[in-house]
């Protein structure tokens, strides 16, 4: 597969400070500003419900400088729950059986050179440091130089029981080179982000609920130690997206990576799989998932999944959401309308 690449051009700014990355919104609402005070000194461990943030307009992710160092990323665990071995019901025509396992191998080093798009998402629960996979993908509204991630929903947001996950970073190709180089590219923070309805009002952390709207898009914010350069041009590549995917019995093959961070994995290198897709539904009332044999575990949740376009370009069209608690499958949403709406709030430019 060849990646889209762009040049690197670099410009000057300024250095992020401590608690920049609040919204725009928030400028001058005292709602935002209380929320925001005490941040860097720890006011960001209150989960009470009167403190936790959950609606769509509500994400707030001011930055901490050197929060997330090398340590706090390394000892950072995942909190991804497994569904039942049996989720989905051949018999009923929508999912097709269970795929056989295929073992994720792992991807070579340096990953600049091979996935760049590829990084790992670290972000603090109530329960603790957590990680997931996520993509740097293309932004219509600035070609070239785009600054939005794609991610699974319940990576970024709680679900029905919560509300927005705090000090939310992605780290492209996150160990590049091993232990010595964690953040070749450096740490980046989320300054928007937006998650599906459905997954807000109805996700779970355990069942599947909610899994066929498990998505997300964030956009980060440009540093002084990129020299100002966007995402985009800083790693070299991103990401076309699809909200029009074919359907399972269409697809040849998906190939989809991520950081699996549950046993027999250490969240410390990246993997991938690749597999015909069969159907899954969990709920009837819900769109119907893609599946694939796969062995890696929590962790890789918010990977992309990719089909290769007639020119041998890679689209995203789905993300790792769910798996069984023996390791053998995972389904992910096939993007589409709701998924369209959300990149669109954050990117704002209409997809046509």
């Amino acid at each position: 597969m060849t990646w889209i690449m762009v040049g690197c051009a670099v410009a000057v700014a300024a250095v992020t400070a401590v608690l920049s990355g609040v919204p725009s919104r928030f400028l001058g609402d005292t709602t935002g500003s209380r929320a925001s005070e005490g941040w860097a000194e720890g006011r960001w461990r209150d989960w009470d419900d009167s403190a936790w943030l959950r609606g769509s307009d509500d994400f707030l992710n001011p930055v901490i400088d050197g929060l997330w160092d090398s340590d706090r990323m390394r000892d950072s665990a995942s909190r991804d729950v497994p569904v039942a071995e049996d989720a989905g019901d051949p018999a009923s025509g929508v999912s097709d059986p269970e795929p056989a396992p295929v073992t994720a191998e792992e991807v070579g080093r340096p990953y600049q050179q091979t996935v760049p798009v590829i990084g790992k998402l670290f972000f603090d629960t109530p329960d603790g440091p957590s990680v997931c996979s996520a993509t740097v993908i293309t932004d219509a509204a600035r070609p070239g130089a785009s600054d939005l991630v794609w991610t699974a929903g319940h990576c970024v947001h709680a679900g029905a029981d919560g509300g927005w996950y705090r000090n939310i970073v992605f780290v492209p190709s996150y160990n590049d080179r091993g232990a010595d180089d964690p953040a070749p590219f450096g740490v980046w923070w989320a300054d928007a982000a937006r998650t599906s309805e459905e997954w807000i009002t109805r996700g779970a952390p355990t069942g599947g609920a909610g899994a066929a709207f498990d998505f997300a898009v964030l956009r980060v914010q440009r540093t002084g130690d990129a020299g100002g350069a966007s995402l985009e041009e800083t790693i070299g590549a991103s990401a076309a997206i699809s909200f029009d995917a074919p359907g399972a019995p269409e697809v040849a093959a998906l190939q989809l990576w991520g950081y699996p961070a549950a046993a027999p994995f250490d969240g410390e290198r990246m993997f991938t799989c690749q597999d015909r897709p069969g159907r899954l539904s969990l709920d009837a009332a819900e769109p119907t998932m893609f599946r694939v044999g796969c062995t890696m575990t929590g962790g890789s949740s918010g990977g992309g999944w990719f089909i290769e376009a007639q020119d041998g370009t890679p689209v995203l069209v789905s993300n790792t959401s769910i798996g069984p608690d023996e390791p053998s499958w995972l389904a992910g949403p096939r993007l589409g309308p709701e998924a369209q709406r959300i990149y669109e709030a954050v990117s704002g430019a209409l997809v046509p």
